[in-house]
């Protein structure tokens, strides 16, 4: 479940709200950006992915956290906040995802805008606690970026058209991939459509594609690969006869590897939920993110019984 910022980090956030407010108010227009253009800022990779997308350059677009960051325990650094105080826009994912965003963007006076207002939550099994990683549908993607459109509208009106006309285009992408994903699931057995991660970060994903779900341990939960963790995901596999379990790329897969080890069942290639790549890595967009994550994860739940 997601954790609470300790004291210590309060105080660092704390501190370091204060120095960006300090720079931010010397002088009119001191630390305004030589880009003309409005300034939008979004907590990580893939939502600032999708705004480029539907900001077709005619708005800037920055991401705090950078490729192949950890989102959930980011902590921004003096430069984060001075870029997220001279915003125009700040998008963010919400469902407590960035729980270290909180603090400082409730001090800025950009418009606020969490993406994720008006999506169906998934509670954490076993918790008061809700699923953040929304955006791992692409059904449920496009209130993202149906959002970001109508945020973009309002902050430059005069290129409404444009915006409609370039969030049209992803959708109809993100559409695509949706039903190639859905024609390769209808080739796997039936009994092995099951999703097995280490985290949990494909509840949406699973429920929106018709898969059943089993994970090692909850989002960002407090203990990771416990012995009563591997036993229950170790009896899913051998239950469902699952041919492949996965783990995402920015979490540790040793406590995967011994459910493979113990059930037989092969290892896939890391998934990505959280971070895209680098322009020269596997997943260097959202669009790519969800391909490749399709992808594996068919090619691994064809693998046939073991």
């Amino acid at each position: 479940m997601p954790k609470t910022v300790p004291a210590a980090g309060r105080k660092r956030i704390a501190a370091l709200t204060s120095f960006v407010l300090l720079l931010s108010g010397c002088g009119t227009g001191a630390g305004r950006p030589a880009d003309e253009r409005p300034q939008v800022v979004t907590t990580f990779t893939v939502i600032a992915d999708m705004a480029r997308n539907v900001a077709g350059g005619l708005i800037a677009v920055d991401s705090i956290t950078k490729p192949g960051a950890e989102v959930h325990e980011y902590e921004p650094t003096p430069s984060d906040l001075l870029t997220a105080a001279k915003a125009d826009l700040v998008l963010d994912n919400g469902l407590g995802l960035e729980r270290w965003f909180e603090r400082f963007v409730q001090r800025s006076e950009a418009e606020h805008v969490t993406l994720t207002e008006g999506v169906a939550p998934i509670p954490i099994s076993g918790s008061d606690a809700i699923n953040p990683h929304a955006w791992m549908s692409p059904r449920t993607a496009r209130h993202y970026v149906t959002a970001i459109r109508d945020a973009f509208i309002r902050l430059d009106p005069a290129h409404e058209a444009a915006f409609r006309a370039h969030a049209e285009a992803y959708l109809a992408e993100l559409d695509a991939v949706d039903r190639s994903l859905r024609a390769e699931l209808a080739t796997v057995p039936e009994q092995h459509r099951a999703l097995v991660t280490c985290e949990g970060a494909f509840s949406y994903l699973a429920r929106d594609a018709g898969l059943r779900e089993a994970y090692l341990w909850p989002v960002n939960s407090e203990q990771e690969g416990t012995p009563q963790q591997i036993k229950a995901t170790t009896e899913f596999v051998r239950a469902n006869e699952v041919p492949t379990i996965f783990c995402e790329s920015t979490v540790n897969d040793q406590a995967q590897r011994q459910v493979a080890e113990e059930t037989g069942a092969a290892l896939g290639p890391p998934l990505h939920v959280d971070s895209l790549s680098g322009p020269d890595g596997p997943v260097p967009t959202y669009l790519d993110l969800l391909r490749h994550d399709a992808r594996v994860i068919v090619e691994g739940l064809r693998g046939g019984a073991r």
